[in-house]
């Protein structure tokens, strides 16, 4: 993988230290102020991040860049816990979400920065399901993952996970809240949390206003939207123009070939 190219960085930002592997990859500086919740993203040029009737979708609109593969495990080496939707676990059945699994390349580098940041070993990783209707079989569960939920959703649930996971009830309601899951996280000590969707979950986050940063991968592809194909964008079932709409302040440009990766600051 080449360097990628620091095209535009707003001066002053938080500047992590980082091993001289993983700072030759990504010029420029990568840090966060403490307490964070940023989130990553890749969408094709007309705005698709995700086609649930394909599997493996996301290597499509990433056209299979292993540059936007590499800044995925650098920011998840970045975080104390990774939230992902029940859709995102679903469509990722090999899953486990992990530094090393987006990049193993750079695993030993990822591993470092954890140390560095006095970050635990592994990243821990939390499921948004309401419903609770998700496969216990998942590798994700046998990893540790911590199911955030309803008290139905627990009931389905109950039993069932393996021993390393868990799932906690946030509410007696059918809906889970953003707030309330992210004040979990926050209690758990997780000053850095990372999103990784899907649409309906960011789109939950971002309503809340819990959404401190994007990092968004711009894929050079066109992919089109007809009714009813399912193809899903940024952010679905949420309407942020409402109190809105959702202001971004634009702290980096990067590229690597057609790709651009660009981070914002949302506001």
């Amino acid at each position: 993988m080449s360097p990628l190219e620091l095209l535009y960085e707003l001066p002053g930002l938080p500047s992590f230290d980082l091993p001289a592997e993983l700072a030759a990859a990504y010029p420029g500086t990568l840090g966060f102020g403490e307490p964070r919740l940023y989130a990553n993203f890749v969408a094709t040029v007309d705005g698709v991040v995700a086609i649930p009737s394909l599997p493996g979708s996301n290597k499509l609109i990433a056209a299979a860049s292993a540059t936007d593969r590499f800044v995925m495990g650098l920011l998840r080496a970045c975080a104390d816990v990774l939230v992902i939707g029940s859709g995102t676990l679903t469509a990722s059945p090999r899953g486990i979400w992990s530094p090393e699994q987006a990049y193993p390349d750079a695993a030993p580098a990822f591993a470092e920065l954890r140390r560095r940041l006095g970050r635990p070993e592994r990243l821990e990783v939390a499921v948004l399901s309401a419903s609770g209707r998700l496969d216990p079989a998942h590798p994700a569960f046998a990893a540790g993952a911590l199911v955030l939920t309803t008290d139905a959703g627990a009931a389905a649930l109950a039993g069932r996970l393996p021993a390393a996971s868990e799932a906690v009830s946030l509410t007696p309601g059918p809906e889970l809240d953003a707030a309330t899951a992210v004040a979990l996280l926050r209690g758990r000590g997780h000053r850095l949390i990372l999103s990784e969707g899907g649409p309906n979950a960011i789109g939950s986050l971002l309503a809340a206003g819990l959404v401190d940063e994007l990092f968004l991968t711009v894929s050079p592809l066109l992919l089109g939207r007809t009714p009813g194909d399912g193809r899903l964008a940024l952010v679905e079932g949420a309407d942020l123009l409402a109190d809105g709409p959702l202001g971004a302040r634009l702290l980096g440009v990067r590229r690597d070939g057609e790709h651009l990766f660009l981070r914002y600051e949302l506001r």
